[in-house]
């Protein structure tokens, strides 16, 4: 099939709770980085590279992201509201080129059977899946080409995350002699979402919403030798506390942000 017809699934059905009251009345994906969801700079990293057909996998509070993209014109558009002859006019639009297919998998599913759920959607083809919360200046090129040469029936996007705290080295008397702001965890890598998945995965989730994708899915796979690593080492960061979305506000408002490689 072409590559640029390949379906995006992404993962947006979580409670957030580590985002505290950001997401007691928004799910995770909707809280925004410099005025825009999480959810958007996510989807506008695959559409920079072409893919535009999306299958978000929603679950809590998932009437927000539904009515996000239902309204997504008028809320980038210039308009004027006529109330006495109750009419809206459009003057200038902001279009995506993206066909969004908006998919709720239950409140309390578990990630593997939300993703089981699109199968209906996604058909006999391969297609790419993502968390709705981590970004990356990922090549997406790049992932595909790894992916098929791996012949492999999923290749995960594997990262070394920074470090959550500062790291000091101290000398002989307890003086710090070096200071890391941020600096690699502990060099393992780790699961960084961008997967490219054949339609072959769907039958290595087990039925039943308790099923967990990263635990026995993949494990399973990995043993069969059907799980191939993709090494991203360029910028990736989830945004899984209120210092992360600080983090990438600050970035994003100094114009400054490693993952907009869009114009």
């Amino acid at each position: 099939m072409n590559q640029q017809t390949m379906k995006v699934l992404i993962l947006a059905g979580g409670l957030g709770t580590r985002l505290g009251e950001e997401t007691d009345l928004k799910p995770k994906p909707m809280v925004e980085i410099g005025g825009y969801p999480v959810l958007w700079h996510i989807m506008k990293i695959y559409s920079a590279y072409g893919f535009n057909d999306f299958v978000i996998l929603t679950g809590y509070k998932s009437h927000i992201i539904k009515d996000y993209f239902v309204n997504y014109y008028q809320r980038y558009s210039d308009i004027t509201v006529d109330m006495v002859h109750n009419s809206v006019e459009v003057h200038k639009t902001r279009h995506e080129p993206w066909t969004v297919t908006l998919l709720y998998t239950g409140q309390t599913a578990q990630t593997g059977a939300r993703i089981k759920k699109a199968r209906q959607y996604v058909g006999n083809q391969p297609f790419m899946l993502t968390y709705g919360d981590g970004v990356a200046d990922i090549n997406i090129p790049a992932l595909l080409d790894c992916h098929r040469a791996a012949g492999k029936t999923v290749t995960m996007t594997a990262v070394k995350p920074l470090g959550r705290f500062g790291a000091v080295q101290l000398d002989g008397q307890d003086n710090i002699s070096n200071f890391t702001e941020k600096p690699l965890g502990d060099g393992a890598w780790i699961n960084g979402g961008f997967f490219v998945c054949q339609p072959e995965v769907f039958d290595a989730i087990p039925d039943g919403d308790n099923v967990i994708f990263e635990q026995g899915p993949l494990n399973s796979l990995a043993q069969s030798g059907q799980l191939h690593a993709y090494k991203h080492t360029g910028f990736w960061r989830p945004m899984d506390t209120l210092r992360d979305k600080n983090d990438l506000t600050a970035l994003w408002c100094a114009q400054n942000a490693p993952w907009k490689i869009w114009e």
